[in-house]
């Protein structure tokens, strides 16, 4: 069974999809099909339902309220290579508040710094945002870079994080 919750938000509904008590997808959406589809074939046999998935939701209150580290807690699972887990493990230890190139997200994995394209892939496909914080990668050139939900959520979390909005 996949357990799905919508948390409002400031920049619109977002989608928890839990299994076993561990969060398996997140995403900017009032519709968890759409993070479903986006599961591994062996998570997308199982079905949906509704339920309240406890402290994910509740860490995204408070994340909401200020605890910008909530999010942190809240256990993690998603596909990938030893090289893609070794990204997600650096992504989660980026900072709130802070953010880092993709270069340097690539070193933080133990990968070159010319290894950027394979981090910026790996936020590309990241399943379980914002907990796994691909928002706080920009690239070295400047400005946001691409956010799968938009530029505008991205700018709005980092905003949040840092303190500018509330």
């Amino acid at each position: 069974m996949i357990l799905t919750q919508i948390v409002p938000t400031p920049v619109g509904p977002l989608a928890l999809l839990a299994h076993d008590g561990v969060l398996v997808a997140a995403g900017f959406t009032a519709d968890p099909r759409e993070m479903y589809a986006r599961l591994s074939p062996s998570l997308r046999t199982l079905p949906l339902r509704e339920d309240d998935l406890g402290d994910a939701a509740l860490a995204v209150r408070e994340y909401l309220d200020g605890k910008i580290d909530a999010l942190d807690r809240v256990p993690t699972e998603q596909p990938g290579t030893p090289t893609r887990q070794r990204l997600y493990e650096a992504l989660r230890a980026v900072p709130a508040g802070t953010t880092v190139s993709y270069a340097v997200l690539a070193e933080r994995a133990g990968l070159p710094r010319t290894a950027a394209r394979a981090a910026g892939s790996a936020c590309a496909q990241n399943l379980v945002a914002p907990f796994v914080p691909c928002h706080r990668v920009l690239p070295s050139t400047g400005g946001y870079g691409g956010y799968y939900y938009g530029t505008p959520v991205k700018e709005w979390l980092l905003a949040h994080e840092s303190g500018v909005i509330g």
